[in-house]
């Protein structure tokens, strides 16, 4: 038999650990937490306990992403060590609570902790732009619940430019991947919202939206976030933190996006109301304008006015008609534009077809004879010759006279 090597504590140590490392590069332990405690604010100490057994296990505090008691369940990821005191411990690099008892324990402390600093407070929420062009989704482009989200997202308006950033959506690694995620939509700042996704499952399945380092991410975004997460009836703290939080995410395409046909139906409607009101602008402007004309030809009215009133009618009629079917299929984006340019091309038609009967009016007047009377003149009629009875008709009078002499005019 060899006779064993003399080594001193701390090459036993290293030896130990040594073996260690490379039997448990990496171990998962699950367990119940006993004798939790901090110290000096920054490490975190416990044991990790079954029946009949007990592991001490070591972490900073700032890897401990949800809180912890005594009597919770947990799995923890760490590696075991022998500290230089000769005490057997696990150094952990990720702790989680398992089973629905301490999800919820550890649930409701983090919530009271968050909502006691102002994480979730409403007058915080931002609302989502009306008309979104480019949105950034984070979540697992292979489940369910993204393609669900892609195909209703297709299926309404549309027009959405998406950037997508895949990620594992459960499990230890998930919320420091959508983390990173989230960094960087707000480092270029290419997207107006950012969305969050995850289908449905167990409470351990949803636990990553609960994990309090990707709480405050989502509070602390520049961007918008919107999440979609589990089924309507699951509430996470991912949930509280976002400005808005859809049921699930295929509610969440239906908030980002508008109905096309609904929205087809309000365009058209709106569409018809400023037909509707155009002609009665029109015929408003008609009526009028018709009342001041006839005002100033009262004797003239029966015989010219009511004639050029059923062609002016017709003609800004057909105008307008003309008009309306030019442009209203195109109207569904630019309606605001098309009415100021109908309004003007109509009230340019009128107020030419309105020019034109005034000067008719006038010219008429012109050629009255009374009008020629009242200036002074006087109408000859009957035969000019000597000897011969004719009439002198002034603006006032009607004068019998006899020719005595008729010669020509030099």
């Amino acid at each position: 038999m060899s006779e064993a090597p003399v080594l001193t504590p701390s090459q036993f140590i290293d030896i130990t650990n040594q073996t260690m490392e490379a039997a448990f590069p990496s171990a998962m332990i699950v367990g119940e937490v006993a004798s939790f405690k901090t110290s000096q604010g920054k490490w975190v100490f416990f044991d990790l306990k079954d029946e009949s057994a007990s592991v001490s296990c070591f972490l900073p505090i700032w890897n401990l992403r949800m809180p912890l008691e005594d009597g919770m369940k947990v799995v923890v990821v760490g590696v075991p060590k022998l500290t230089k005191w000769g005490r057997f411990s696990v150094t952990v690099s990720a702790v989680k609570p398992v089973g629905e008892g301490s999800l919820k324990k550890a649930y409701e402390m983090l919530k009271k902790k968050l909502t006691a600093e102002g994480l979730f407070d409403a007058s915080k929420k931002r609302p989502l732009p009306e008309n979104l062009a480019r949105l950034g989704v984070i979540s697992s482009t292979g489940a369910a619940g993204y393609a669900d989200f892609i195909k209703i997202l297709n299926a309404r308006w549309g027009g959405i430019r998406v950037s997508v950033a895949h990620t594992q959506v459960q499990g230890m690694d998930a919320p420091d991947q959508i983390i990173r995620a989230l960094n960087y939509f707000n480092e270029r700042g290419e997207v107006e919202v950012i969305a969050i996704l995850r289908g449905g499952g167990s409470a351990d399945d949803l636990s990553a939206f609960n994990d309090e380092k990707l709480v405050r991410a989502i509070a602390a975004s520049k961007i918008p976030v919107i999440t979609g997460v589990g089924h309507e009836v699951d509430e996470s703290l991912a949930d509280l933190a976002a400005d808005v939080r859809a049921s699930t995410p295929s509610n969440a395409a239906e908030m980002l996006t508008k109905g096309r046909e609904f929205e087809r139906r309000k365009i058209q409607t709106a569409v018809n109301g400023i037909g509707r009101d155009l002609l009665s602008r029109v015929a408003t402007m008609h009526e009028m304008n018709v009342a001041k004309m006839r005002k100033v030809s009262q004797g003239l009215t029966a015989k010219y006015i009511e004639p050029m009133e059923r062609e002016v009618q017709s003609k800004v009629f057909q105008i307008s008609q003309s008009l309306i079917n030019k442009y209203i299929e195109p109207m569904e984006r630019k309606v605001n534009e098309m009415v100021r340019g109908v309004t003007e091309k109509t009230q340019n038609g009128y107020e030419r077809g309105l020019l034109d009967v005034r000067q008719k009016i006038k010219m008429l007047e012109m050629l009255n004879p009374e009008k020629v009377l009242k200036q002074g003149y006087a109408i000859l009629s009957g035969k000019i010759s000597p000897g011969n009875a004719i009439k002198i008709t002034t603006f006032t009078h009607e004068v019998a006279a006899e020719v005595k002499e008729v010669r020509n005019r030099q």
